[in-house]
């Protein structure tokens, strides 16, 4: 796989799916399952019995990975761009399609 076009901290918008449209901020990237975990975005629960480090038990929600296909990073204005590398400065950089503007700063 080449270099990364989401990386950690980055903002995304979900592309498809029951979160579609939803944006948050990359948690987690998982390169070699091609997986990723946004802030607030496709929430799963558990349901716990009660156990000795939980007595209480109930209901633990948390974020699921979603397929990085999904989600694409989030232009300036908030909308969903594609990401390009340029060398820029003798650095190679990402670069908003849309915008042209460069991600990495």
């Amino acid at each position: 796989m080449g270099a990364a076009k989401i990386k950690k901290g980055d903002t995304v918008v979900v592309r498809s799916g029951k979160d579609k449209g939803r944006s948050g901020t990359v948690l987690q990237v998982m390169p070699k399952d091609e997986k990723v975990v946004v802030q607030g975005v496709n929430i799963a629960a558990r349901h716990r019995k009660p156990s000795q480090q939980n007595p209480q038990g109930g209901i633990d929600r948390f974020e699921a990975p979603l397929h990085i296909s999904k989600v694409s990073v989030a232009d300036k204005d908030g909308k969903a761009t594609r990401v390009r590398f340029e060398e820029r400065d003798g650095k190679k950089v990402r670069v908003a399609v849309k915008s042209g503007e460069a991600i990495d700063v």
